[in-house]
């Protein structure tokens, strides 16, 4: 897919990653970007910046209520007629084991997980009826690989990974397109107070616009895996390979880092 005279939906638009993306779609050649976040005011200044460029409409959503990606489609099919693109972006990190009060176990599924079934609920029977649409899903390495010092960061962006792929599977033969976004350490507010990224940081931390060019180079080759770091596919291959001896290597990773991370929610 190239983005050029597509229309594009991005949530988690205001700020690091999803700003980057809308940035960079605009540049391509974008038609129409809808870009979507919880910060009206953030979000408000990306599309006013790519305004210039194309067209643009920024939406306040929160992902964690469905009646609003509900309205954000709703809204995006009126001011352009169609989407070609949606990028369901938004994510919260939650450090802690098991332990980690119910409350916030709740919060990270329904940003990290539910949004995306809620975005695919509300864009996929526009798309399956026109024969054609691209749905990019921001997950993480951690949901192909894990997370040390984060239980539900690790859970919940595998889920987003597996429904990812079952969206592919499902649709995959009537013009749906997908890719899962799997960075390890990209410089946003998410990994500010970080040293160096963390445990995700192991092989250095990108740029947001980086990131962004491979989400390009993806989208052009219509792979499944949008690897921004590409160590990521090598790590998947070990695991699978000798998953007792990978994760005997991630003990020692989590002893490594174990000091900087809270073993609570915080």
């Amino acid at each position: 897919m190239q983005v050029r005279d597509k229309v594009v939906v991005v949530t988690g638009a205001a700020s690091g990653i999803g700003k980057a993306l809308c940035e960079r779609f605009a540049a391509e050649g974008a038609s129409a970007i809808v870009c979507s976040d919880i910060n009206r005011d953030g979000v408000q200044a990306v599309a006013d910046g790519v305004a210039a460029q194309t067209r643009s409409l920024a939406v306040r959503t929160d992902v964690r209520r469905e009646e609003e990606l509900q309205s954000l489609v709703e809204q995006s099919l009126e001011a352009f007629g169609h989407i070609d693109l949606f990028c369901s972006n938004a994510g919260i990190f939650v450090p802690g084991d098991e332990t980690v009060a119910n409350d916030d176990w709740q919060r990270i599924w329904d940003i990290n997980v539910m949004a995306h079934i809620h975005a695919a609920r509300a864009v996929l029977p526009h798309m399956l009826e026109r024969g054609e649409g691209y749905l990019l899903n921001t997950a993480s390495a951690a949901g192909l690989l894990s997370q040390v010092g984060s239980a539900p960061y690790a859970v919940t962006k595998h889920a987003a990974v597996g429904f990812a792929e079952w969206i592919s599977m499902t649709y995959g033969n009537r013009g749906i397109r997908v890719s899962v976004l799997c960075p390890q350490a990209v410089r946003t507010e998410m990994t500010a107070n970080t040293q160096g990224g963390g445990v995700a940081g192991v092989d250095g931390m990108l740029e947001p616009e980086d990131l962004a060019q491979t989400v390009i180079e993806t989208l052009a080759e219509e792979k499944f895996l949008c690897l921004p770091h590409p160590q990521v596919l090598t790590y998947m291959q070990r695991k699978t390979a000798d998953y007792d001896r990978w994760l005997g290597g991630m003990r020692r990773l989590n002893d490594k880092f174990a000091d900087q991370y809270d073993k609570t929610s915080g």
